[in-house]
């Protein structure tokens, strides 16, 4: 039931395609639940670059709805096929498949991501499987992060409160326990987790031009973070971009700054993909 008629008109002009939702299995054998959002005037006899926007918590899920921040249709308005993909670790489907997670932070779902944008190039005729970027924000940075670190894939990337070093995020972040929970174990007993599934041990590794976005006053995963990345992106001589949103938090509040962030977004999208 509608509540209020408020911006009824303005959002009738508003060509918003519904979600495209798809299954793939992966090379692991899950079924991996995905949506696909479709630009305005959308036209399937064109091909698309195609954005995978990867979603934080890690416990939460990509659901098909409207909302404000990180709005799905927002991200596609320029021409992109943003595919939204309920990796491991996600909610909704079951607690098994939530809490697989564990001991495996980064490593089955960071493949996940690109295995499903394997499949859509392959099931979706209009995708463009050449043309490929990903980002994402608080756990879907982390995620970016260690797609820098894993994979040459995307064309950008972009991460927006990712972490970095989970080694020091341990030691800054207002979840600290959750850390010592996913990697199996607290940071002083280096089991192959922390050693293993650490971004910043891949430094060497990274080529991907990326664009970070932080809030100053992020408290979940601190500004050290971003900092610590930018400094290895700058010594590396990787394309990138350094925002930081003085008054933010964990989340982008205020207006103004949301339509700095999605004009960025846009901007660096723009960049690599048209």
């Amino acid at each position: 039931m509608a509540l209020t008629s408020f911006n009824v008109a303005a959002a009738a002009q508003i060509d918003w395609q519904p979600l495209e939702h798809f299954w793939f299995t992966s090379r692991a054998g899950k079924r991996i639940h995905n949506m696909l959002v479709l630009p305005p005037n959308f036209d399937p006899k064109r091909r698309y670059p195609i954005f995978t926007f990867i979603h934080g918590g890690p416990h939460t899920m990509f659901r098909d709805q409207f909302f404000l921040r990180w709005n799905y249709h927002l991200l596609a308005q320029p021409g992109y096929l943003v595919l939204l993909t309920n990796y491991t670790g996600s909610t909704g489907f079951g607690e098994a498949f939530a809490q697989a997670i564990q001991g495996d932070p980064f490593g089955t779902c960071g493949s996940e991501i690109t295995e499903a944008v394997d499949a859509v190039a392959k099931a979706f005729p209009y995708a463009d499987g050449e043309r490929v970027a990903a980002g994402g924000a608080s756990y879907g940075g982390h995620l970016a992060n260690w797609l820098q670190a894993t994979t040459t894939r995307y064309k950008c990337l972009i991460s927006h409160a990712g972490l970095i070093n989970s080694e020091s995020q341990y030691g800054t972040s207002d979840t600290s326990y959750f850390r010592e929970l996913a990697n199996g174990g607290p940071v002083w007993e280096q089991n192959e987790t922390w050693r293993k599934q650490n971004p910043i041990r891949y430094a060497a590794n990274f080529q991907t031009p990326i664009l970070l976005t932080i809030g100053e006053n992020d408290f979940r995963v601190p500004l050290n973070q971003t900092l610590e990345n930018w400094t290895i992106l700058q010594r590396r001589r990787i394309p990138s971009r350094l925002i930081v949103f003085p008054e933010a938090n964990h989340w982008i509040l205020r207006g103004e700054d949301n339509r700095y962030l999605f004009q960025e977004v846009h901007a660096w999208l723009a960049k690599y993909l048209r």
